[in-house]
């Protein structure tokens, strides 16, 4: 009953069905990991956030790069800005996650010699890229900086590719070894998000807070395969059912136009005559025009011509017996 399921058709249907519930599955696991990795990350970030602010020079040193649980600590660092070594970070958006324009990463020269990166914020990109952009000045003097301890970003991280051949002091990575070459000096690993003190005129525009209450769709779009993953089975029972219910009914009406009997032949083939009857016509004569009735009920009627009489004084030959 169930051996059209061994037809070619249906085996590459069940095939599919048995590849494709395993893959939605994983899929959901993955979906539910991304779930899981958001919801850690927003609970780093909200405790980072929320811890004292330390000297950046306990979290970082020269070529070290920074832990994971260091991220978003707020830090502290004082010295003077090298304006010299300024560069800009291409292709960043604003607050509004929409406009287009650079970061201003301006290195701080500690007391000691060493210098950190501060992103001191965005700036429009102008007209012309292939220069370096109008950038606001930072500030003069020894200074006190507070900002978020990043980690220096890579292409595997962010997503970036780090071109290469740009307009000079344009960079598209904040890297922190990279730039320690440029600038011939120790840097500290990762580099400081600014958060204060806020710039006159509000430019740069200070990066503002990652949001860390939002958990994305993840979790929704891993009950979405599993779900899928389910329906799989009931969708291929369906159909086989459907297959069998339509074959049975096939089969039913061949096998009732089968039983059904010959059509009987009409009347009128009977015979040699077109009315039915047998060498007579429709009057019941036959085929010399007479009615073939006897004369009596009895024998038919001698239908001989009688002999002419003989003459008279004749005498009538014998018969032969």
């Amino acid at each position: 009953m169930y051996r059209f399921l061994l037809s070619r058709q249906w085996v590459i249907v069940t095939l599919v069905a048995l590849l494709l519930i395993p893959v939605m599955i994983k899929l959901g696991f993955w979906q539910l990991h991304r779930h899981q990795h958001k919801v850690a990350q927003n609970q780093l970030i909200a405790s980072s956030l929320a811890a004292r602010p330390v000297p950046v020079t306990e979290l970082t040193a020269p070529g070290r790069t920074l832990p994971q649980h260091d991220m978003w600590r707020t830090v502290t660092a004082t010295g003077t800005f090298d304006t010299a070594h300024e560069v800009v970070v291409r292709q960043r958006t604003a607050a509004d996650e929409q406009s287009i324009g650079y970061y201003v990463l301006s290195p701080l020269v500690l007391g000691d010699g060493r210098a950190v990166l501060v992103n001191r914020g965005w700036i429009s990109a102008g007209d012309d890229l292939t220069k370096f952009p109008d950038v606001p000045a930072a500030p003069k003097g020894k200074v006190t900086v507070t900002g978020r301890m990043m980690a220096d970003e890579t292409t595997a991280y962010s997503g970036i590719k780090d071109t290469k051949g740009l307009p000079p002091r344009q960079i598209m990575l904040i890297n922190s070894k990279e730039l320690a070459k440029r600038m011939g000096r120790p840097t500290l690993g990762g580099y400081i998000e600014q958060t204060g003190p806020k710039p006159p005129g509000g430019t740069p525009e200070l990066v503002p807070e990652p949001d860390h209450d939002s958990i994305g769709p993840h979790m929704a779009y891993a009950v979405q395969w599993w779900l899928f993953a389910a329906a799989v089975p009931v969708g291929w029972t369906i159909l086989v059912r459907r297959e069998r219910q339509d074959r049975a009914e096939a089969a039913a009406k061949e096998a009732g136009e089968a039983a059904e009997p010959a059509e009987p032949r009409e009347s009128g083939d009977a015979g040699n005559g077109e009315d039915g009857t047998d060498g007579t016509d429709g009057n019941g004569t036959d085929g010399n025009g007479e009615d073939g009735r006897t004369e009596d009920g009895g024998e038919p009627a001698d239908t001989t011509e009688p002999a002419d009489p003989a003459p008279a004084g004749e005498t009538p030959a014998p018969t032969r017996g």
